[in-house]
C-alpha cells in the first residue's frame, strides 16, 4: 500500500464523529493502519488545519483528541520544493493554496495515494488523490 497522505477533512470526520462521513472514513483508516505495508502520513499543514477549530472554540478536550490522533501519523516535511510544486499546481489547475500544498507534499514524498474528499484535488492529481 505504501505511504498514504491524509487530507485534513478525513481526520475531522473521524475525530469529530461526522455522522455522514465519520464511520466509513474510520473503517478505511483502520484497515490501512492495520496493513503491514501502509503508512498513514500528514504534513504540518494538515496539523495546522485540524487544530484551528479547537483553538478557536477553546475546546481543550477536542484539541487533545486531535493532538493524540495526529501524533500517531507520520509527519512529512515541507521543504521549498513542495512550495514550488504547489505554485505550479496553482498556476496549472487553479487549486487553492492549501490544496496545492497538500498535493505537492504528497507528490514530493512519493506517496502512493492522497486520500481526500475534495473532487478538485482528485481531478488535478491525475490518479494520486482518491476520493471518499
Amino acid at each position: 500500500m505504501g505511504v498514504i497522505y491524509l487530507d485534513s477533512c478525513l481526520l475531522v470526520y473521524v475525530i469529530e464523529d461526522d455522522p455522514a462521513f465519520g464511520p466509513n472514513t474510520q473503517q478505511r483508516l483502520t484497515r490501512a493502519a492495520d496493513a503491514e505495508d501502509a503508512v498513514l502520513a500528514i504534513s504540518p499543514l494538515v496539523r495546522l488545519e485540524c487544530l484551528v477549530g479547537p483553538m478557536k472554540s477553546g475546546d481543550r478536550a477536542l484539541r487533545l483528541r486531535y493532538e493524540r490522533a495526529l501524533s500517531l501519523l507520520r509527519l512529512l516535511d515541507m521543504p521549498p520544493a513542495v512550495y514550488d510544486g504547489a505554485a505550479e499546481l496553482r498556476a496549472r489547475y487553479g487549486l487553492r493554496t492549501p490544496d496545492a500544498l497538500h498535493l505537492a507534499c504528497a507528490q514530493h514524498h512519493g506517496c502512493q495515494a492522497l486520500w481526500t474528499n475534495d473532487d478538485r484535488l482528485a481531478r488535478a492529481s491525475h490518479g494520486l488523490a482518491v476520493g471518499f
